[in-house]
């Protein structure tokens, strides 16, 4: 079984990033009348990688027509800033919440390349002369000017005979597997997954099962593995007891948004039922405090995304001890604070963020511990401590390993294999082809094996810059 592969006239999708690595989500759909991309993400992780977010974009920024976003994630959102300074003008469609977040991360996306570039031009350790933001703070408010809502099960139109419908995703919220559908030449329907979340997200609904569709956009991020999440709970529990009983301190690099939330209610279950003490928790992360105001406020309306025991809880997102540190000396004075304690800090893979200083300063004591509770792309920090490599370079510096490090998997808000094919099975009928994203080699080539095995599709692995017909 082949999937064909073409450059003729005609609809066509290309994939402009995602394709054989894990992000930089963008996916250009062009059917003669109009362009439209699919997610505007960051490159991240290996240096490869990360260089691409620097180079001249595929095609002119202008003569795109519409961006659809499936979430507000970096690495589907983060490139937003840069697109629209380069001469994107059209508008960026979204779910309201999808929207609300990117008004918190994109401009805090801008702030911290900024710090960073001061940062590394003060201290000197940058190759470049001077170091410089891919964008700025006012590069991302400007982006945030295009931003126009597309509610759940709203049909939108993007462009001329171009339309998308968002349906719930599961994985954080506002995230949305964006259905696009072709009116020229004839009738296609794509649907692209985004991320999709998981069956028992401890706060959000399941993902929506795909709608009908010619060709289906799947993500693969653990596409070659199933989550264990009773022993990756029972692993959380117990390096907690044991950091907690040696008076230590836990860091949490996390995703700011919805990681956070996910970690704090099962720091608030563990506590209840006394399976560790209570100590406090300190949310060092000012994006992480704004995204943690918006879960509040949709746990408060009763947001249809949310699973209905969260909105009988009170206390979900407020767990004994918790404290929100705002200010950059509030930070800084977590420094010298004594344990037990828990810090939770931005960024998840250890990419950038207040979380290096935390790392910097506590990675040398074994009393400490690491807790990893997400996705550790190749090539950043968090991959590097999760291969138990002895010594870290952050802030222009070595920093030894001796503290803890332990890697806690059922915090993922990914789908896993098993649940990628249970929601691709659940598609109304089966597409005529299946394009596998935003997962390393290994988990894509897994996953579209599994289709192919499993469904009896026909299934590809995409590649970077590669156009298909539709």
């Amino acid at each position: 079984m082949s999937t064909k592969r073409s450059g003729a006239a005609g609809p066509a999708l290309q994939f402009l990033g995602a394709a054989g690595t894990v992000t930089g989500s963008r996916f250009l759909i062009e059917d003669g009348r109009a362009r439209v991309l699919v997610d505007c993400g960051l490159f991240q992780g290996l240096k490869e990688l990360r260089l691409r977010n620097w180079g001249k974009f595929p095609l002119e920024p202008a003569a795109i027509d519409a961006i659809a976003l499936s979430h507000a994630h970096l690495d589907h959102s983060g490139y937003l800033p840069a697109l629209r300074r380069d001469g994107y003008r059209g508008p960026i469609f979204a779910t309201p919440d999808t929207l609300a977040l990117c008004r918190i991360l994109l401009p805090d996306s801008g702030h911290l390349q900024e710090e960073e570039a001061h940062y590394a031009n003060r201290h000197g350790y940058s190759k470049h002369s001077p170091a410089r933001a891919l964008y700025t703070e006012d590069d991302a408010l400007r982006a945030l000017g295009s931003l126009v809502a597309a509610p759940f099960h709203s049909r939108v139109t993007l462009a001329d005979g171009v339309h998308a419908t968002m349906r719930h995703a599961g994985h954080i919220l506002g995230a949305a597997s964006v259905v696009v559908e072709l009116d020229h030449p004839q009738p296609r329907t794509i649907v692209f997954s985004g991320d999709l979340g998981r069956p028992h997200h401890p706060l959000l609904r399941p993902p929506e099962p795909p709608a009908p569709a010619d060709v289906i956009v799947v993500e693969a991020t653990y596409g070659d593995r199933r989550h264990d999440d009773d022993a990756s709970l029972k692993l959380f529990e117990q390096a907690l007891a044991r950091t907690i009983a040696r008076r230590g301190i836990v860091i949490i690099p996390s995703f700011a948004v919805d990681r956070t939330e996910v970690v704090l209610f099962h720091l608030d279950h563990l506590v209840r039922a006394e399976r560790v003490p209570a100590v406090p928790v300190y949310v060092d992360s000012p994006m992480a405090s704004a995204a943690l105001k918006l879960y509040r406020a949709a746990a408060a309306r009763r947001d249809e995304e949310m699973r209905p025991e969260i909105l009988a809880g009170s206390s979900v997102f407020d767990p004994a001890g918790l404290v929100e540190v705002r200010t950059v000396e509030e930070s800084i004075a977590l420094n010298a604070l004594a344990g037990p304690a828990i810090i939770i800090s931005a960024s998840g893979m250890a990419t950038g963020g207040r979380v290096l200083h935390h790392l910097a300063n506590r990675l040398p004591d074994p009393a400490n511990t690491v807790i990893l509770v997400g996705y550790q792309a190749d090539g950043t920090r968090g991959r590097r401590l999760l291969n138990g490599e002895p010594q870290l370079k952050m802030l222009g510096r070595y920093v030894p390993v001796k503290a803890e490090v332990v890697n806690v998997q059922a915090f993922s808000v990914h789908a896993d294999q098993a649940e990628l094919i249970g929601w691709l099975r659940a598609a109304a009928r089966p597409p005529a082809a299946v394009y596998v994203v935003h997962g390393d080699p290994d988990a894509a080539e897994a996953l579209r094996a599994a289709i192919v095995k499993e469904l009896g599709w026909n299934a590809a692995v995409a590649r970077q810059l590669e156009r298909v017909r539709l």
